[in-house]
């Protein structure tokens, strides 16, 4: 795999993600829910291990993302913010890439309080 272009982050623990999704019940069809990007088509090594929390909710009644903290910044060095695309609607042409543009158009809503998550350094 040396040289070759990927997308790397982490990737949920998929027990707690059962256990989230009974806690935050998807918005849309198509649930996604499984892993949170540090960046995409690059030739990067894996990240490290994370300390991590869900701090917020994001969508647009057909996008739902959750907004995470890692290692205290929501904000990914590119700009964008750390999250998990939670759900979308497919069939009206939504992609998990386009939680960015929800993010960053419509803002997000804290949680009272954060919830812990366990991820994974990984390839996605």
């Amino acid at each position: 795999m040396a040289g070759q272009r990927r997308t790397i982050g982490w990737k949920l623990d998929p027990a707690q993600r059962a256990e989230l999704l009974r806690r935050f019940e998807p918005r849309c069809a198509d649930v996604i829910a499984d892993h949170v990007t540090l960046e995409s088509g690059t030739q990067a090594p894996l990240p490290g291990p994370v300390t991590a929390a869900i701090v917020g909710e994001a969508g647009d009644g057909s996008l739902q993302a959750m907004i995470v903290a890692i290692d205290g910044t929501t904000d990914r060095p590119d700009g964008s913010s750390y999250h998990i695309t939670w759900s979308l609607d497919r069939a009206a042409g939504r992609r998990p890439v386009q939680s960015n543009d929800v993010i960053r158009e419509r803002g997000w809503t804290p949680l009272p309080d954060p919830i812990p998550i366990s991820l994974e350094p990984a390839i996605i």
